[in-house]
């Protein structure tokens, strides 16, 4: 057996853009365009260099997914700001074990499923929108929390988490809906962190520092 698999099917493009990119990327195409027709040298190029830095914000590559046994898989690209087990967590409802993974606005934004299971929950939550790295923001910035829970009974939480740039949380889950373990279910815009809250017990696989890759890095498993 592989010991990786695509958790959906790879896209024949050679620079795939996330679907919410679409419409920004083509208006500055489109933009880029204008003035190059008019022959403003200057502004197209500065049009252009915004639009392909845009282009590479919204990218979106295809991932495989190991298919290791109760690998809990990093929903985002970034770095490991806080690995742990935590007394007691408003969010999970108890005991519970966190991974907090930043995302800079260098990182591919797209989120993805850390487990494959069925979303029990979604709660979203307005609030402020201080720099995510800061731990305190997982209590007080604007954030949509998504509840899985896999065939055997086990629950994972996890939450999107808008930063001081990020200002735009996309989620594709609703109650009921079935995801696959590194599908992708939506992105924040323009940096921002996510939380990932196992169940108490659960054995790390990252610590504090560490990058990680969304669909592919394993952060933890479930006992």
């Amino acid at each position: 057996m592989e010991p990786f698999v695509w958790p959906e099917p790879p896209r024949q493009v050679a620079f795939p853009i996330a679907r919410p990119g679409y419409g920004i990327v083509g208006a500055g195409a489109f933009v880029t365009l204008v003035l190059a027709l008019i022959g403003w040298g200057g502004p197209t190029l500065v049009a252009l260099v915004a639009t392909l830095a845009i282009a590479g914000f919204f990218r979106d590559p295809d991932r495989v997914t190991p298919r290791e046994a109760q690998a809990v898989i990093s929903p985002a690209d970034g770095k490991v700001v806080a690995a742990g087990p935590v007394d007691q967590s408003a969010v999970y409802g108890g005991p519970c074990v966190r991974v907090s993974v930043f995302m800079s606005v260098f990182n591919v934004h797209v989120n993805r499923a850390p487990i494959a299971g069925r979303v029990t929950r979604v709660d979203y939550h307005p609030g402020k929108f201080i720099s995510a790295n800061l731990d305190k923001s997982s209590d007080v910035n604007e954030r949509n929390a998504v509840t899985l829970e896999s065939a055997a009974g086990e629950r994972i939480v996890v939450v999107q988490i808008a930063g001081l740039i990020a200002r735009r949380i996309i989620c594709g889950l609703t109650v009921g809906h079935e995801v696959g373990r590194g599908q992708r279910y939506g992105m924040i815009c323009f940096g921002s962190r996510l939380d990932v809250f196992m169940p108490p017990g659960s054995r790390l696989n990252c610590q504090v520092g560490d990058r990680v890759q969304a669909g592919t890095s394993i952060l933890g498993y479930l006992q």
